[in-house]
């Protein structure tokens, strides 16, 4: 046949969309056309294919080549392709067929059911390509009856993914082999997943400062954001790293999603059910905190799917990476646009946010004496505007510890603590399927119903302190985390006030 057509596998993002690989031969002079939003790595194919068929044992067609990559209007990146172009090469110049049991040549059946990814060396070998794992899963989505084809390196990581059919070769030869029947292809062994060696800290660790612990353990079973404004020393960052020992472990398809997005970043292979925890520097650039490039790569929000998101220093950090995070704090998944399309991360990730009270840090101590004018204080605080405050649920004030803290008994182990938070938080998706920091205005009112008196109270909280609507929501969504770690239906004045505790008017915005 003149015309081959095979299936292959393009990424844009988290999403794996199919790609129809069209080669076609004509008389004429010889060319060698990629056409359908290819970029440099896949024009330069051409090369790369005609020297792995002549290295396998083939004739390259000495004829006017057209290869199509369809949908034309998706653009496509990498290597990958070069597999599916080169069999269908070797189909349409009638180099790749099948025999009958009488020994005569048929057309090859059945090549709609492969989905091949792979990049070919010069000397037709098949090199490991870049996510297979976020292949896998995203052909177990949309395409889980079909069989993947990859490069044998890359099969060993994709046969992670459950209930779908991987298959590894080695070499542009052995491929074509097995697609005409005469070969059979080796068992995939699956690469050994690299432990995560990383233990949390504990909450025990931390003397004194009970107000901080228990705002910590509210955030924890609720998933609600945090802001702490402390002097240095006082404990901030400490309680922080501790939160991820307060949090239950990822089910089974939350590490699958996280192991498939850490992998468009590394080829090391790290399957571990601890929610992750990131803490970029201050001086990290827009594009590293929320992704971006020229071809969109996640950020550190997105690497904190499904964790904590720790930003110390919080005012030195970028303004324009600060407003960045309003949309993914709402919605819990960032949009990168760019000409060439629209690339989606997900981002639901729980932002604890650390600062000092003003520049030099020592605003209201008790024995040091700050050096800040007033106005260099409002400017420094103003870095964080109000919007953004008003998308964080708890801003406390972390007050000094007293000089004789060494000498305070231990806190609570994390341990201790994470079991009421997965009990509050089994509650919560019992209840209505999410954790109360992701409830919308039509849920509240459902799940978070009031007595008179607490209701009386919210009100004239948001009249004192002029609350918006969102704050009222936040609020509230808070009184219903600490209802549920009481284990009560009801929210009750006693909830609502602690919750507003969490509230704290820091003159910050």
């Amino acid at each position: 046949m003149s015309l081959a057509v095979l299936y292959s596998c393009g990424l844009q993002g988290m999403h794996a969309h199919e790609v129809r690989v069209e080669v076609h031969i004509a008389s004429g002079l010889p060319a060698f056309n990629v056409v359908g939003l290819p970029d440099a790595g896949i024009r330069e194919s051409r090369e790369r294919v005609r020297s792995a068929l002549l290295c396998a044992g083939y004739e390259f067609p000495a004829a006017r080549i057209t290869v199509n990559l369809a949908p034309a209007d998706l653009p496509k990146d990498s290597g990958r392709f070069d597999l599916p172009i080169a069999l269908g090469l070797l189909l349409a110049s009638g180099q790749l067929i099948a025999y009958d049991a009488g020994g005569k040549p048929q057309a090859l059946q059945g090549l709609s059911e492969f989905v091949l990814v792979g990049e070919l060396s010069l000397s037709g070998a098949v090199e490991p390509v870049q996510a297979p794992l976020l292949i896998a899963a995203g052909m177990l989505k949309q395409w889980p009856a079909k069989k993947l084809i990859l490069p044998y390196v890359s099969a060993c990581l994709a046969t992670h993914v459950p209930n779908l059919q991987v298959l590894g070769v080695q070499s542009l030869r052995q491929a074509a082999e097995y697609l005409m029947g005469q070969a059979s292809l080796p068992e995939i062994i699956p690469l050994p997943v690299q432990p995560d060696m990383a233990s949390s800290l504990c909450m025990s660790d931390v003397r004194g400062q009970l107000f901080a612990r228990r705002a910590l353990e509210v955030a924890a079973a609720g998933g609600h954001s945090l802001l702490m404004l402390g002097t240095p020393g006082v404990g901030k960052t400490m309680l922080a790293q501790r939160l991820p020992g307060l949090l239950p472990d990822l089910n089974a398809e939350q590490t699958l999603e996280l192991a498939a997005l850490h992998s468009l970043l590394s080829d090391v292979l790290r399957f571990t059910a601890r929610p992750p925890f990131r803490s970029p520097h201050h001086s990290a650039s827009v594009v590293a905190i929320v992704g971006g490039g020229s071809r969109p790569m996640p950020g550190e929000i997105s690497l904190a799917h499904h964790g904590v998101l720790f930003m110390d220093e919080f005012p030195e950090f970028e303004r324009r990476a600060l407003e960045a995070l309003r949309e993914p704090l709402e919605a819990g998944v960032v949009c990168i646009a760019r000409a060439s399309g629209r690339v989606e991360f997900p981002a639901h990730f729980q932002l604890i946010a650390a600062m000092n009270p003003c520049p030099c840090g020592w605003s209201g101590h008790k024995h040091r004496t700050c050096r800040c004018t007033p106005e260099r204080k409002q400017r420094y605080q103003q870095k964080i505007s109000g919007p953004i405050l008003d998308r964080i649920d708890m801003q406390i004030f972390l007050s000094d510890t007293p000089e004789q803290w060494e000498s305070a008994p231990q806190g609570e182990p994390s341990a201790i603590i994470r079991v009421r938070v997965e009990k509050a938080r089994a509650r919560q998706l019992e209840r209505q399927g999410r954790l109360n920091a992701a409830l919308g205005a039509s849920g509240l009112a459902v799940y978070a119903q009031v007595d008179a008196a607490a209701e009386q109270l919210l009100g004239q909280a948001m009249r004192r302190w002029q609350w918006s609507g969102r704050v009222r929501h936040r609020v509230l969504r808070l009184a219903r985390t600490l209802a549920d770690l009481h284990e009560s239906e009801l929210i009750q004045v006693a909830h609502l006030s602690e919750a507003m505790s969490y509230r704290q008017h820091l003159g910050l915005g």
